[in-house]
């Protein structure tokens, strides 16, 4: 696993970028920028599964490691999740399992500061490092309306 790191400064409140990250109005807005339908099944209580899916019903089995609201928010990665189905012992999944994702935001001179940190696999490193810019862009538009 490599980490990588996206950052973006955004003209809103932490409180405002927060509720655009995770709000259900809005989730799918910035995320389709992964997967045509993307979205996020889950209570959005720390310790509770997520199911990150796609409008063909795929994608990643989760849990929220960690939450401080307007804060910080961090997802344990552990498998797959295909058709109703979750992957937690495949070689695939197997090699997804303990990858974080880390979401921080700070107030830097009245702005937020949003970092994203990402464990992932090398294969699919240029498919993030092409497409987290353009899903922060539009948290930013999003949270700057």
């Amino acid at each position: 696993m490599e980490k990588l790191t996206f950052k973006t400064t955004i003209n809103a409140p932490r409180n405002r970028v927060w509720d655009i990250l995770w709000g259900a109005d809005t989730y799918s807005e910035w995320t389709a920028a992964f997967a045509a339908g993307s979205q996020a099944k889950t209570d959005w209580q720390e310790g509770s599964k997520v199911l990150f899916v796609d409008d063909t019903n795929r994608g990643m089995v989760s849990r929220i490691a960690a939450k401080t609201p307007g804060e910080y928010m961090s997802f344990e990665h552990l498998g797959g999740f295909d058709n109703g189905v979750e992957d937690l012992d495949s070689t695939e999944a197997k090699g997804w399992a303990g990858a974080h994702e880390n979401y921080h935001l700070t107030t830097v001179n009245g702005n937020t500061e949003l970092l994203v940190e990402l464990d992932t696999a090398d294969e699919y490193k240029d498919y993030f490092q092409k497409t987290f810019p353009i899903a922060l862009e539009k948290v930013k538009a999003l949270a700057e309306q």
